[in-house]
């Protein structure tokens, strides 16, 4: 099995249209609109293209040659600027195969280098504990949970925020 990490561009937009509307919601953000369309594949694919490496890096998740995902890692605002928020879904086939923890190293690795990130978070539904694992293999660690944080299906939800530092990073990555 092949994984690799693909920019996003123009040319991706059936094949993200039909991850976004296959992939499994149960622990995703309910920003993700659903059906995903033409129109909304063409506004992410523009917004990817015009800040990949500046506001953050987005991929394709690429098994054999098919994208079963996408990860990225975002700048976060303002006073935060020096860390990114990171994301990823993957087909439900997908999954249990170690492309998720793969994925997360190599995202992690861009953007660091790419975006002189301090510091990367990850917020996980206490639930997901396969989503948890993939920030733990990578060296991410515990840092709060948050009760009541994120509004998903319209109730109140906690999440487990996870931090990977730079100096970390480097540390277990030399």
């Amino acid at each position: 099995m092949t994984i690799e990490l693909d920019k996003w561009t123009f040319a991706d937009q059936k094949a993200l249209i039909a991850l976004c509307n296959a992939v499994d919601r149960t622990f995703l953000s309910d920003r993700l609109p659903y059906p995903y369309t033409e129109a909304d594949a063409d506004w992410w694919l523009g917004m990817v293209a015009e800040n990949d490496g500046k506001e953050g890096v987005w991929r394709a998740i690429v098994v054999d040659g098919q994208i079963v995902g996408s990860i990225s890692v975002e700048m976060m605002a303002d006073d935060n600027r020096t860390a990114g928020s990171i994301g990823y879904m993957i087909l439900t086939p997908f999954w249990s195969q170690g492309i998720g923890t793969e994925a997360v190293r190599w995202i992690c690795e861009v953007a660091f280098r790419e975006l002189e990130l301090e510091r990367i978070i990850g917020e996980v539904f206490p639930e997901n504990l396969a989503s948890a694992r993939v920030l733990e293999k990578n060296g991410f660690r515990l840092e709060e949970t948050k009760v009541g944080a994120v509004l998903k299906g319209g109730k109140a939800m906690d999440v487990r925020v996870y931090v990977l530092p730079r100096c970390f990073y480097s540390e277990i990555n030399l």
